[in-house]
């Protein structure tokens, strides 16, 4: 039976309350306990986060004169060209080609995976003998820089691959498909990627004190600049990427918990099934679905929610930018059968939906940022490269996070910080790690 007498934000709150969902998570709390497990990883102890070491660091001067090839194999496409850097430093892209990630749509055994990374590549044969491999999965990277892959996550389906070394596997099936030139594969993350691509052409007349690279698309992770320091003996100044997306000392809710036994690999990747596009879609299904049954909403609104069979990202972020239009589900849905009352509910639980995620992404940057070291002074603040459709496109996620870092780094701990993009930069950042490894 429904409430009655009960304003609409508290029965949306009372509802959220059952069902374990925070509506205002504390991100101090969240960044302390984030820093807390990235010592403990640093320090080779059991940890959410692998802080994985990537012996690299951004150059000390711009590359010039040389080609490399990049690929950039993501969440969902998969992207490669060459990238030429003239005289100057300044980069041009040619040959660009995309297609699907590999493993999406069915299960391939190791062999057939990189089989197909090698014909992805044949528009590319012999172009260069430098490879620059943005993977965007949890890898260890070796010294000679290649990578070990520990696990997909995403969905992609090649169980196979985890354990291999990816550059080898990748030059051996291009010697395969007759390349003639033996190539140097240099292997590293899309959060690398964006960091090195913030590092290598910085604004006229900007300076920062260090640099950090964030992705919050399909998946979600974060690097930073690990400075040396007496509290990790024997650990070099170099990059270490966070695989944010594992830390799993976080509140679920059911929600959370009914759609990470749907996922191809439930009780892992905890952290970014709560916040990374590839889930807040499928989320916000089992949240608006678990309403309708409990009768949140009015009885013919609800009978017509329980027909949608599946949300996307896309659906669900097109209602909270525009609640009236028809041309969405959520939106034909609801010109069809809700009340006033309806919208309102609809809106604010699928808003507590953004507004967590935009409260998690605020506490791994903070925690970066401070991990760091930097950004005391405020004419040499942190410079933030953040990747990504779901940061930028979806409903105020920027503006959110930008609000908080304000609050929880520059009026609770005095540290700097500047948020920007590039054009092309996981590309650009994969031919510049190409050429210095």
């Amino acid at each position: 039976m429904r409430l009655q007498g009960v304003t609409m934000n508290t029965a949306v709150a009372a509802f959220l309350g059952k069902h374990n969902f925070p509506i205002q998570m504390n991100i101090s709390s969240l960044t302390d306990a984030l820093l807390f497990d990235m010592h403990e990883g640093l320090s080779g102890r059991p940890a959410g986060q692998d802080m994985i070491k990537t012996f690299s660091n951004p150059p000390t001067k711009n590359v010039s004169g040389e080609s490399v090839i990049v690929i950039d194999a993501g969440g969902t496409n998969f992207r490669s060209c060459l990238v030429t850097f003239d005289s100057q430093g300044k980069p041009s892209i040619d040959f660009m080609e995309k297609t699907k990630m590999p493993g999406i749509e069915k299960e391939l055994s190791r062999k057939e995976f990189f089989e197909q990374f090698a014909q992805n590549l044949e528009h590319l044969k012999d172009k260069s003998d430098k490879i620059g491999f943005c993977f965007s999965y949890p890898m260890t990277i070796t010294e000679d820089g290649d990578g070990i892959l520990l696990g997909f996550s995403k969905e992609i389906k090649a169980p196979e691959v985890a354990g291999c070394y990816v550059g080898k596997e990748l030059a051996s099936a291009l010697e395969e498909h007759g390349w003639k030139k033996q190539v140097h594969i240099s292997m590293l993350n899309d959060t690398v990627a964006a960091l090195l691509a913030g590092a290598a052409a910085p604004d006229e007349g900007k300076k920062y004190s260090s640099y950090i690279g964030f992705i919050l698309g399909t998946g979600m992770n974060g690097a930073y600049i690990q400075p040396e320091s007496k509290e990790y003996p024997g650990l070099k100044k170099q990059i270490i990427v966070c695989e944010s997306g594992k830390f799993n000392k976080v509140i679920r809710s059911d929600f959370d918990l009914a759609y990470d036994q749907k996922s191809i690999k439930p009780g892992t990747s905890i952290l970014e099934k709560l916040c990374s596009g590839a889930y807040l879609g499928p989320l916000s299904y089992e949240l608006i679905i678990t309403a309708a049954k409990e009768n949140l909403f009015s009885k013919e609104f609800s009978k017509s929610l329980l027909e949608i069979q599946n949300l996307t990202l896309i659906e669900m972020d097109a209602f909270l930018h525009a609640p009236y239009a028809t041309s969405s589900v959520l939106g034909a849905k609801a010109a069809e059968k809700a009340t006033g009352e309806d919208y309102e509910r609809l809106f604010e639980l699928l808003d507590a939906v953004v507004e967590r995620t935009a409260r998690l992404a605020a506490a791994i940057l903070a925690s970066c940022v401070i991990k760091s070291g930097c950004g005391k002074s405020a004419s040499e603040s942190v410079c933030i490269l953040c990747n990504g459709t779901t940061f930028y496109k979806t409903y105020k996620i920027q503006e959110r996070v930008t609000g908080y870092l304000e609050e929880v780094l520059v009026k609770e701990r005095g540290l700097h910080f500047e948020i920007i993009s590039r054009d092309n930069d996981i590309t650009l950042g994969a031919a510049i790690a190409g050429l210095i490894s």
